[in-house]
């Protein structure tokens, strides 16, 4: 397939719909947009006009349906994508889905088992990995330059809640927000977690508890390599997005600061200071956007292996919900239990 662009259809023009939009038909010659479809047509109509995009489907089964498509895009909401999976495998596209794949693993299971049997490519939408900064970290664990890790910890606030009616649809903050923790922690200690413990509460909004969800937390994690992670969430740090990562080891320490509009720093009588960090992920991880959706279209073009696969969609959201169960009974809950 190299030989050609990489022509792809969207499934889902909302806000993630419209980024990976706009770095296929602004940053990606490789690739080219033939399709967008979403429930709200006047938004699948906008984003085809942005990009220009020549057709806007009726529905996802039309794009999946069109021969002339050689990959889908999945960004709708969460409780669409492991059927829209199986039916884009079924029709012999690869796949790229944003996460989580859904919020059960016997769905996942199911979807994962659908793009086994066609042989197609899937690559979950976990871009954080793509980072420059976080993948910086990866290298100073995986080369030994800070010796054996010891202790991880990752922070993750975001600059305001979102709407309870996104609170109440998202699967809990788990399967939303804490799971690009989850993934980060595999991918940055090179190692599985078997055992979480979970406090948290509703500390933000009343709201968000009474819609069964939490806003604050912080999991603790068990390695089996025996490092011990930690990582706190809250859906509101009024200085905006706040994301840092430390690992430990044993011969040194590596650490990741939040990214900023700029550099300078302004020094009075007074105090010493900078701006605000930048203030939401669309602004944080611009080009780990890019980065991962020029990954994919290599992958797919070239034959080879996806860098964020199947098996890594499933397991953050075991951990997700071992999470919550870990909160719900107060206590540790192995990864085995939940898949049982």
């Amino acid at each position: 397939m190299n030989d050609k662009r990489l022509r792809i259809g969207i499934i889902g023009a909302g806000r993630i719909g419209r980024v990976h939009a706009e770095t296929l038909a602004f940053r990606l010659p490789e690739a080219e947009i033939a399709s967008v479809a979403d429930v709200n047509r006047a938004a699948a109509t906008a984003l085809a006009k942005r990009c220009g995009i020549p057709r806007v489907a009726e529905s996802a089964e039309e794009i999946i349906g069109d021969k002339g498509i050689d990959a889908v895009l999945i960004c709708s909401p969460t409780g669409t994508h492991a059927e829209l999976i199986a039916q884009a495998a079924e029709a012999g596209k690869h796949i790229f889905c944003e996460k989580p794949i859904a919020f059960s693993l016997q769905a996942i299971d199911a979807a994962l088992a659908a793009v086994n049997r066609a042989g197609v490519q899937l690559q979950i939408g976990f871009n954080r990995r793509f980072d420059s900064n976080f993948a910086r970290v990866r290298k100073a664990v995986t080369s030994g330059e800070i010796g054996a890790p010891l202790l991880m910890h990752i922070t993750s606030r975001d600059p305001a809640p979102p709407p309870i009616e996104y609170i109440r649809a998202s699967g809990g903050i788990f399967l939303d927000m804490t799971i690009h923790d989850f993934d980060m922690a595999r991918f940055l200690i090179g190692d599985e977690v078997e055992e979480v413990y979970t406090t948290a509460g509703a500390r933000v909004d009343e709201a968000i508890g009474e819609a069964g969800d939490l806003d604050t937390a912080v999991v603790l994690l068990r390695f089996r390599n025996g490092v011990i992670g930690t990582i706190d969430n809250c859906r509101k740090a009024p200085y905006g997005y706040d994301q840092r990562v430390e690992i430990l080891g044993s011969e040194g320490k590596i650490a990741t600061e939040n990214r900023y509009p700029n550099e300078a720093v302004v020094s009075t009588g007074k105090s010493v200071y900078n701006d605000l960090p930048l203030n939401f992920f669309m602004d944080r991880y611009t080009e780990s956007f890019a980065l991962e959706l020029a990954a994919f279209t290599t992958c797919v073009r070239e034959g080879k292996p996806t860098p964020v696969c199947g098996i890594d969609g499933r397991i953050p959201v075991a951990m997700a919900l071992a999470a919550r169960r870990s909160y719900d009974e107060h206590r540790p809950v192995k990864l085995t239990e939940v898949e049982a």
